[in-house]
């Protein structure tokens, strides 16, 4: 027990007093956390690895420690740690020391388990904690099915969810230093919001990509967190046989992101079998690595029928893996868009015309209104952008809000608004 007390002292510095880097606070995501501490129910912090999750659970805690929680109320262990991941039962040893050695039992304690998702039947252990009503549970992990999944099981939805992702655009500019606090601030400082736009567009939002200066060393991290989430999140997760068939499968769908696919025009392409690239296709986009779009349809039947399209993560990511840095921004411009929604928890799907004209995003709001994007990222629009969104709005009635993201030409023409891309990003 003395032995796995001094790896938690060096995972837990509060205990003693000690400071710790909790990063630059990321508002909307601690926001929703503190906010969900108050209800006692688990916490569940999910998205790709690095995005950020466990420094949001550093700030969780100097939050609780700013509140006068006391330090050796708190615990934090991460299952990536490899002292403790390969203790025998890592969970059970880990909290037998705590409350043996560290906590008082008779307060409340909040427990934080970081990447959890490996370790056998930790679930159960949720569920007991959960059942005590007695301590904060919050767990983080990188595979928001097995998450999700597990947790549903055994406690009917009794868990409340934060997915992370990397950061969005105004996150992006605070971490480059540019504050934007009122509408003057986004029209003064336009210039450089516009430079720090071409950025992320192909950089991507990984807070420590965004924090590096030196581009060797962003290139080192990306590659780190892709071999990362490869290994760890796809192939040991999910016991992956074919770990060559599973890379050619990445590169492909890196290569080609916000392009159309079926599971049987990838089989013939990679010769493989079928159910093995459906399988694979699963593990990939539990990792969170990879999105896959609908077109939509109100026929789940004709949804499934049709191909999907994908879309990846992060733009920086997705270009390291493809070995080049696009210069195809509207590609570019397109993921992010896609991202930015699923960042605002919108439901998603594209939509194609019987010649194959496509409309780039349809959003089914709550109301089941159906709102269209399109993304050109350029100034010079085609007239068949306009006439997509005159088919669209004949065959659903309930179709709205038609928007084209440009670069910077803005305008409604035909209820059509033309928003530049950036300004769309800051009004999210």
């Amino acid at each position: 027990m003395a032995e796995i007390i001094e790896m938690l002292e060096k995972l837990n510095p509060w205990w003693t007093g000690k400071n710790f880097n909790h990063g630059i606070i990321r508002n909307e995501y601690l926001n929703s956390i503190k906010s969900f501490l108050k209800t006692g129910e688990i916490i569940v912090i999910t998205g790709v690895r690095r995005a950020g999750k466990t420094t949001l659970i550093y700030q969780t805690i100097k939050h609780l420690l700013d509140s006068n929680v006391e330090g050796k109320q708190i615990l934090f262990a991460s299952f990536d740690n490899a002292d403790i991941s390969s203790l025998k039962n890592p969970i059970y040893e880990v909290l037998e020391s705590f409350f043996n050695e560290i906590a008082d039992r008779n307060k409340k304690c909040y427990i934080f388990f970081d990447e959890i998702q490996s370790v056998i039947e930790w679930e159960r252990y949720a569920r007991t904690i959960y059942d005590e009503r007695k301590h904060n549970l919050v767990i983080s992990g990188s595979s928001s099915y097995l998450l999700s999944n597990n947790l549903a099981k055994l406690l009917s939805g009794r868990y409340l969810k934060i997915e992370v992702y990397p950061l969005s655009f105004k996150e992006f500019l605070f971490f480059k230093g540019v504050g934007i606090k009122t509408k003057l601030d986004v029209f003064s400082k336009k210039e450089q919001i516009i430079k720090l736009l071409n950025i992320y567009l192909a950089e991507g939002g990984y807070p420590r990509i965004a924090l590096e200066k030196e581009e060797a060393l962003k290139g080192e991290f990306l590659k780190n967190y892709f071999e990362s989430i490869v290994l760890n999140d796809i192939i040991l997760m999910n016991n992956v046989r074919q770990e060559k068939l599973m890379n050619e499968l990445i590169y492909y769908l890196a290569t080609n992101f916000t392009q159309l696919y079926s599971y049987k025009n990838l089989s013939e392409f990679l010769s493989a079998d079928f159910s093995t690239i459906r399988e694979y296709l699963g593990y990939i986009e539990n990792s969170n690595l990879f999105f896959s779009v609908p077109i939509f349809s109100y026929s789940l039947k004709t949804q499934n029928r049709n191909n999907k399209k994908i879309y990846f993560i992060d733009n920086g990511l997705r270009n390291f893996i493809s070995f080049k840095f696009s210069k195809d921004y509207g590609k570019l411009a397109e993921n992010l868009v896609f991202v930015e929604l699923m960042r605002k928890n919108k439901e998603v799907y594209y939509w194609q015309d019987n010649f194959g004209n496509e409309v780039d995003f349809i959003i089914k709001n709550k109301d089941n209104s159906l709102s269209a994007i399109n993304v050109t990222y350029t100034d010079e629009i085609d007239r068949g952008e306009l006439e997509i969104f005159k088919k669209l709005k004949k065959e659903y009635k309930k179709s709205k809000n038609y928007v084209i993201l440009t670069k910077t030409l803005e305008k409604t023409e035909d209820g059509i608004k033309f928003i530049p891309l950036w300004k769309w990003l800051m009004e999210q």
